[in-house]
């Protein structure tokens, strides 16, 4: 749409508008503005998380890694 469109539209439609009507249509056009399309919110799937993070236990041993939080937790402070 050319500019002098958007200043026909304005003056014989959107101008005999009340002040209340003209900020809900502001409201409308920046949601819409707001509201990507290319980037459409999903659902997400708990297996999108699997695997994230591995790299942090890499060569790490899940026996010896418990055994020292249970050794933490019998030293805490009581």
């Amino acid at each position: 749409m050319m500019a002098t469109d958007l200043e026909k539209l304005y003056r014989e439609q959107l101008q005999a508008l009340s002040p209340a009507e003209r900020l809900r249509l502001i409201n409308m056009l920046a949601r819409g503005l707001a509201q990507d399309p290319a980037e459409e919110k999903r659902a997400r799937d708990l297996m999108d998380l699997h695997g994230l993070g591995k790299e942090i236990w890499d060569g790490v041993d899940a026996e010896e890694y418990v055994n020292r939080l249970r050794g933490e937790w019998d030293q805490r402070p009581r």
